[in-house]
């Protein structure tokens, strides 16, 4: 039997709830540098690229041998950033979350592969070890109404807030878009306007912060949420 939301119907334009975990549960990020790097490969992945830019510098003759290969590596990197909004993430540290919005078919499989296998060999590089890292395929729930889609949010923020761990500096707590939704940080690639819309910018007691803060109500997300961690 198919593992629980492995099996995926992608529609453009729509929204998900994506995840995955180490494989027995194990942890997939052991310390700062891992997180920092799996951070990077979401920002070359949904940054948009600047091929004129970076063509126009690779042919300067003052660059260095160094910069002329990270050029040419980035201009042959896959760039999702016209077919993948990023709108909230959270990593922990034996799974990930992302609720992602779809913006042309099919290409959250192919961004998803991309991402999670650079990371594994990465890891795999790093620790000398061989195998999988995740288990099995990565998870997607289609978000089917505005009640999931703004809890949802909540669910990824909180779980980010309530890790007891050593926190990465920057993110007051694991690594996640929370800050970027509550003002005090900015990154280019996640884009948590269409949410905060749901939200006043005025009033404390209905902004985005206080709503994080609330209850817990999450059998909204029925089967959203990632089995038992």
């Amino acid at each position: 039997m198919p593992a629980k939301n492995s099996l995926k119907n992608y529609l453009e334009n729509s929204y998900y709830h994506l995840y995955n975990r180490g494989v027995e549960k194990r942890i997939i990020f052991l310390d700062q540098q891992d997180y920092l790097v799996f951070l990077s490969y979401l920002k070359e992945y949904l940054l948009p690229k600047n091929e004129k830019l970076l063509n126009k510098r690779l042919y300067d003759p003052s660059i260095s041998s160094i910069e002329r290969d990270n050029i040419l590596k980035t201009l042959k990197l896959n760039n999702f950033s016209d077919e993948i909004s990023l709108l909230a993430y959270c990593l922990m540290p034996n799974h990930f979350h992302f609720f992602i919005k779809q913006k042309s078919p099919n290409s959250i499989d192919t961004f998803m592969n991309s991402l999670c296998t650079r990371y594994s060999m990465y890891f795999n590089r790093k620790n000398k070890r061989v195998g999988s890292l995740y288990q099995g395929v990565y998870k997607a729930v289609l978000i089917e109404n505005e009640s999931q889609f703004l809890h949802l949010s909540r669910y990824i923020h909180k779980q980010a807030l309530a890790f007891q761990g050593e926190a990465l500096e920057g993110y007051g707590g694991q690594p996640s878009s929370y800050m970027d939704y509550i003002g005090k940080r900015k990154t280019e690639w996640v884009h948590p306007e269409e949410i905060l819309s749901y939200f006043s910018k005025d009033n404390p007691s209905l902004s985005y912060e206080n709503f994080v803060k609330e209850k817990d109500d999450f059998e909204i997300l029925n089967n959203l949420t990632l089995e038992e961690n």
